[in-house]
C-alpha cells in the first residue's frame, strides 16, 4: 500500500485538536481536511461524524471509515457507504471512564434521593430524607457490553445489589445476570434505578415503552445514556404522570439539539443533559485508529468492525 492518506471529514467537530493529535501519533500518514481533500483517489481512510453527503462516491481507494462516536447506527444507515468498506467503532479508553463516572453520578445521586433533597431546599423544608443500605438497592444494567461492564465493576464497588441484562448470555461474575426477551420482564422487575447503555438497533429501538415501564417497580429512576431511539417520549411522560418512574437522567434525544419548547426541559423530574456523558478525546482516541492503519498496512483485519448484521 502506498502512503496512507486520512480524512478528517467531520464538519461539526473542530478540527485542530484531531489533526494535532493524528500528527503526533501517525507522522507517516498524510492527513488531509474536508473540504480540502486535494486528489480524492488518494485517500484511503477517512475519520467521519456526519459525514458530507457525496462524500464516500469521491473516494474510490478508500479501504477503511473510523467513526468518532461510539455510536455507528447513524452511519450503517448512510446509503453512500460502500458495504464492503470495513467501519470501525471508536472504542477510546476515556470514553469508558466516563461514561462510569456519569452513571455512577447519577445512580448515587438516586440512590440518596438528591432530586427530593433538593426541592426541599427550594421549598425551604427542613426534613430529614433517609435511603436504604446500598446492599439493598437494586440497580440494572441494561446492556452489557464494554461500557455496561466498567459501569457494573464500578457500582460493585458501593455494595449495591447489581444485576445486567443482554441480548445473548454474557459472563458477569458475581452480578446476577438476564439475558434475551423471556429473561427481560424479571431484570426489569428488580430495576429500582435503571441504566440504559444499549446499542440502537432494530431490535433495540423503542425498547424504553409503556410495557418497559410497566414491569419496573413504582417509583424508579431511569438513567438513558443509550441512545433518544430507545425512548418512547410519550410512553415515558405518562409513566412520570402516573409515578411509575420518579426520577430520570436523559442524556440522548431523538432530536440533537433537544428543541427549546420541548416538555423535557421544564419537567422538574428530569435531568437533561447535552449528550455529554462520555465524549471522544483526540488525546486517547488516536491511538485505536494508529493501530489500525497499521494493520491495515501489514494486511491484518482491523479491530473493533462494526458486524453490520448486529448493528454495532
Amino acid at each position: 500500500m502506498t502512503r496512507p492518506v486520512l480524512l478528517y471529514a467531520c464538519p461539526t467537530v473542530p478540527a485542530e485538536p484531531w489533526i494535532v493529535e493524528f500528527r503526533r501519533a501517525m507522522p507517516e500518514v498524510e492527513i488531509r481536511v474536508w473540504p480540502d481533500i486535494g486528489e480524492p483517489a488518494e485517500i484511503t481512510h477517512a475519520f467521519v461524524w456526519h459525514p458530507p453527503r457525496g462524500l464516500f462516491a469521491r473516494l474510490p481507494a478508500l479501504r477503511m471509515v473510523f467513526s468518532l462516536g461510539a455510536g455507528v447506527e447513524r452511519l450503517l444507515d448512510h446509503a453512500e457507504l460502500p458495504p464492503e468498506i470495513p467501519l470501525i467503532r471508536m472504542v477510546d479508553p476515556s470514553l469508558g471512564r466516563d461514561m462510569t463516572i456519569f452513571v455512577v453520578m447519577q445512580a448515587l445521586r438516586y440512590h440518596r434521593r438528591m432530586p427530593e433533597i433538593e426541592r426541599n431546599q427550594r421549598a425551604r423544608i427542613w426534613s430529614e430524607v433517609d435511603a436504604p443500605m446500598a446492599s439493598d438497592r437494586r440497580i440494572g444494567i441494561l446492556g452489557y457490553g464494554e461500557l455496561g461492564r466498567l459501569c457494573a465493576d464500578s457500582l460493585k464497588g458501593f455494595g449495591f445489589d447489581l444485576s445486567v441484562w443482554s441480548r445473548s448470555p454474557r459472563d458477569a461474575p458475581g452480578l446476577r445476570a438476564f439475558a434475551g426477551v423471556a429473561e427481560l420482564p424479571a431484570f426489569l422487575a428488580r430495576s429500582e434505578i435503571l441504566v440504559c447503555l444499549l446499542p440502537l438497533t432494530p431490535e433495540t429501538a423503542g425498547i424504553l415503552n409503556a410495557e418497559t415501564f410497566a414491569q419496573l417497580p413504582q417509583g424508579a429512576c431511569l438513567i438513558n445514556v443509550g441512545r433518544g431511539g430507545h425512548l418512547v417520549e410519550a410512553d415515558f411522560l405518562a409513566a412520570l404522570a402516573s409515578g411509575r418512574i420518579a426520577e430520570a437522567t436523559l442524556d440522548v434525544f431523538a432530536e440533537e439539539p433537544l428543541p427549546a419548547d420541548h416538555p423535557f426541559w421544564s419537567h422538574e423530574r428530569i435531568t437533561v443533559t447535552p449528550h455529554i456523558a462520555a465524549l471522544t478525546q483526540p488525546r486517547t482516541a488516536v491511538s485505536m485508529i494508529a493501530v489500525n492503519i497499521g494493520r491495515d498496512a501489514a494486511g491484518l483485519p482491523p479491530l473493533y468492525q462494526v458486524d453490520r448484521s448486529r448493528g454495532y
